[in-house]
């Protein structure tokens, strides 16, 4: 291979890296403004979260056509090609993080009518900072090829489930306490779901960046402790 066609190939990885880094970067202001718009009950914000969503779909179908082309033209080996694919699998999770942000948006358009009460809105604030940090530690794996950052952000994945139990817990009592509190609630319940979800997907990442770094994958399961799933928000028809 000639040394103008491996320079040719690298720079076609470094682009690639290159649109990961800024589709993440907007990701992560997607994120910390969708928490801010909770915070302030700020509308404007949150319509500007929303719209957000349709830069970072872009970048991902840009990133796809990017990888086709190296993968047909390029047959990359070896750790090319883990690099190749990492983009891939990064690009849908960075998506997916968009959608969960701009759903977390679209329901703090909601919630703000509502006025939910300050310390609720902080648990949920608290939450989305948690998992906005995941996700800027995921990238910074990702950037640095840093398989020892990419297990440690694994490693906290349960750090936002406690979270996420927590208020769980507590919405779930505070509908149960006041009726009137079940739709605003509801939509604090989703938020905080997504948040959850968004978790995940750093953790996804994670598990990308060490297999892209290693060649091999983490074989041990994640640490989640989430105890809503055998916890019943429907109060039983016999009361």
């Amino acid at each position: 291979m000639s040394e103008h066609i491996v320079k040719s190939f690298h720079d076609q990885l470094e682009a690639l890296s290159t649109a990961i880094v800024q589709m993440g970067g907007l990701c992560e202001a997607q994120v910390a403004a969708a928490i801010d718009a909770i915070v302030r009950r700020d509308t404007p914000l949150a319509e500007q979260t929303i719209a957000l969503d349709n830069r970072i779909d872009q970048f991902e179908q840009q990133i796809e056509t990017q990888v086709v082309r190296l993968l047909a033209l390029r047959q990359p080996l070896a750790l090319d090609l883990r690099e190749t694919l990492a983009a891939l699998k990064i690009s849908a999770d960075l998506e997916r993080i968009g959608d969960l942000a701009k759903n977390v948006a679209k329901r703090t358009l909601v919630v703000s009518r509502e006025a939910p009460d300050n310390h609720l809105t902080q648990a949920l604030a608290r939450m989305g900072r948690q998992a906005l940090t995941q996700v800027k530690n995921v990238l910074d794996a990702y950037a640095k090829r840093d398989a020892n950052s990419a297990i440690t952000v694994w490693k906290r994945d349960g750090e936002i489930y406690e979270l996420y139990n927590s208020l769980f817990r507590e919405l779930l009592t505070y509908m149960m306490e006041d009726p009137r509190k079940i739709g605003p609630s509801t939509h604090l319940l989703f938020i905080a779901k997504n948040f959850e979800r968004i978790g995940d997907h750093a953790t996804n990442i994670a598990e990308t960046v060490h297999y892209m770094a290693t060649g091999a994958k983490m074989g041990e399961q994640r640490p989640k402790s989430d105890i809503t799933s055998t916890t019943s928000m429907v109060p039983d028809d016999k009361h």
